[in-house]
Order: C-alpha cells, then sequence, then structure tokens
C-alpha cells in the first residue's frame, strides 16, 4: 500500500471535500443527509477549522492524488468540551475498502494530543459495520446509543457514538 500523506485543507481542495462527501450520501449509511450538499453551504464549515486546534486535513497519495479527507470538529460548542472533537473520515469510492482507513485513523489518535484533544468521538451508524468495526479495532467503546434517532428512505435508523480516550 502507498504511503498517505495529510496535509491541511485549502479552500481550493472544497469542491473535492464535497464530492467525496456527495459520493456517500446514496448508500444512506455514513451521513444523514438525504441529498447533496453545494459547496457554497459548507464555507462557513470549511472556516470552522484552523490547523492550530481543528485541523481538516486532505489525504493524498504519493502523486498528489486526492483519497479523502479527515476533520476534527468541535463537540457541542462549549468551552468545557474544548478537549474533545468528532472525528470525521471520507474517502473516496475508489479508495475505501483497501485499508487506508487503519492509516488514517491511526494517525489522528497519534496527531490528537498536539491539537490538546485527549477524547476523540465518532459518530456512526449501526448499520454501518464496516466503520464500526475499524473504530472498535482501535479501542474505540460505545458511549451512546440513540435508537431509530434517524429516518433515511423510510427506515429509522439508530447511532452510536464511540468514544476513546487520546490523552
Amino acid at each position: 500500500m502507498e504511503e498517505l500523506k495529510f496535509r491541511n485543507a485549502e479552500l481550493k481542495d472544497l469542491p473535492k471535500i464535497v464530492e467525496i462527501y456527495n459520493s456517500t450520501i446514496p448508500s444512506r449509511m455514513v451521513t444523514a443527509d438525504t441529498e447533496n450538499i453545494s459547496v457554497e453551504s459548507r464555507i462557513k464549515w470549511f472556516h470552522d477549522h484552523n490547523p492550530e486546534k481543528r485541523p481538516l486535513w486532505v489525504i493524498e497519495k504519493e502523486q498528489n492524488e486526492v483519497l479523502g479527507w479527515v476533520s476534527f470538529s468541535s463537540f457541542y460548542g462549549r468551552p468545557a468540551y474544548n478537549g474533545t472533537v468528532e472525528l470525521s473520515i471520507y474517502m473516496d469510492e475508489s479508495s475505501r475498502g483497501k485499508g487506508y482507513g487503519k492509516k488514517v485513523l491511526q494517525y489522528c489518535i497519534d496527531k490528537a494530543p498536539k491539537f490538546e484533544v485527549k477524547t476523540l468521538l465518532g459518530f456512526i451508524f449501526l448499520h454501518n459495520e464496516p466503520s464500526l468495526k475499524l473504530f472498535r479495532h482501535f479501542g474505540f467503546e460505545d458511549w451512546g446509543v440513540f435508537p431509530n434517532v434517524a429516518v433515511l428512505d423510510g427506515v429509522e435508523r439508530t447511532l452510536v457514538i464511540l468514544g476513546k480516550r487520546v490523552g
């Protein structure tokens, strides 16, 4: 497997970030969005991230081909939660199922203390078995289960919050 490179996302990366995100919507496994989002709708979200505290990284192969992105997002927006982030990992369709997720998640765990992050959270649908398996492989534990809180195409879906202390 090729070495992965992580770099801070730039505004010029936002169309690719949105394209990758939108590619996950039809599966109804990854996001509660039911329709494609626009680049314009993600500009504020993009600027909510910063290289000092809340990184948004683009994941590339050696040839600068974008394979995906990963973000640390503030949890709940209150100062007492500054050491806790929601971790989001999105891979391009051609990069899924190839083991990159393990490298990405390990990178995030290793880098978290640099950003004064002590707790990583993953919000994952119960029927998204590959993502649950990935996070549990790295010692994430089920910290919350929200039964049937999302409705996707008329089917109620359960959300699991997984957590891991890293600092």
